[in-house]
């Protein structure tokens, strides 16, 4: 299994002393971020594309072309690429390139996006939210596939037989689908043979396993075979040296950003309670010590039939640099090896 961290490099003012983060700071400490997961043997550092004040993370691509400079191993992959409100020549184009920066590393995890600012920002209508995706997804992989491009759409205007440079060192190029809860996306990606991002960040993750299996199952009546059907989960959490100091570095940030969230999204402002409900064996959330969070990483794997990728998310909020590096640290020298030791094994 590949064990990895994405980031949406949140800049919330921190939310014990209210202070703001300067974004260089806070950009060079994403790079260190990563740099450090590369050095401990992480397999994949993911960075998000969002259009807001309180994420840096709006050119992922540049940002991970700045990575690739400072790494050597470790693969860099969206999470996801809002597809929908980007131009699919540009997107193969610039992954390529980090593709080549980055002699073969690169990946796009492809979807709709969770927030929908970037639709009127480049001028798209809110109401085509599927047909984007598809006709742009469909447009992504034509490009993959072909040098020499022919393709007509009702969103874009066609494609009569262009090149499209440069081509990347891997061939194909990685492409996920990165869903939520939509049985449609699940089925889409099973029928494509794509591999699928899952993101699970509240509940208890067994929830998805009929979601999973739909996918599983599409993708084998379509033709594909089993190894091709992987399965990787975005989820959020943080490991510190106990479960106590975990919960109490993680929450206020986690509260801050999620009560944030909630305020647009109907939801109710988010509560100790309900924080530590979902710390529990079987909820959501990857929050403990080196033990804990490597028992719940392979609970995940457990309950959805086997899973081949888990990025956790552990910038919801803002953590001091210190303890983030300290986390990259402990999951990549301890909770990895000790996920890899005992599902090898059959331990859990």
């Amino acid at each position: 299994m590949e064990i990895g961290i994405d980031s949406f490099i949140a800049t919330l003012a921190d939310p014990v002393t209210g202070a703001l983060y300067d974004p260089v700071v806070r950009l060079q400490n994403l790079l260190d971020e990563v740099e450090l997961a590369d050095r401990v043997g992480l397999d994949t550092f993911g960075i998000g594309e969002h259009h807001r004040e309180e994420f840096l993370d709006s050119a992922p691509v540049v940002i991970m072309a700045a990575a690739a400079a400072r790494t050597k191993r470790i693969r860099l992959t969206s999470a996801v690429t809002v597809l929908s409100a980007a131009d699919p020549v540009r997107v193969f184009q610039e992954f390529a390139t980090l593709d080549l920066i980055s002699q073969g590393r690169a990946e796009i995890v492809a979807g709709r996006g969770s927030f929908t600012e970037a639709y009127p920002l480049f001028g798209l209508e809110l109401r085509d939210y599927d047909s984007l995706f598809s006709e742009k997804l469909e447009l992504l992989l034509k490009i993959r596939e072909n040098l020499h491009v022919h393709w007509s759409g009702k969103h874009r205007a066609p494609l009569t037989g262009q090149a499209v440079y440069p081509r990347p060192v891997q061939n194909p190029l990685p492409v996920w689908i990165g869903v939520g809860g939509t049985p449609a996306s699940f089925a889409r990606a099973g029928a494509l043979g794509l591999p699928l991002m899952i993101a699970i960040i509240g509940g208890e993750p067994h929830r998805f396993r009929p979601l999973v299996d739909l996918y599983r199952e599409t993708g084998l009546k379509a033709g594909h075979s089993p190894g091709s059907l992987k399965v990787g989960i975005h989820a959020v959490g943080y490991v510190a040296d106990t479960d106590s100091q975990a919960a109490d570095d993680f929450y206020p940030g986690f509260a801050r950003m999620f009560t944030e969230i909630g305020k647009e999204r109907g939801w109710p402002p988010t509560r100790r309670a309900h924080y530590d409900a979902m710390l529990a064996p079987t909820g959501a959330l990857i929050v403990g010590d080196v033990k804990t969070v490597a028992e719940k990483i392979l609970h995940y794997n457990k309950v959805l039939g086997g899973i081949s990728r888990l990025n956790m998310q552990m910038s919801p909020g803002t953590l001091p640099h210190a303890r983030a590096l300290h986390a990259i640290e402990l999951l990549g020298d301890k909770v990895a090896p000790l996920v890899r030791v005992k599902k090898s094994a059959g331990t859990f």
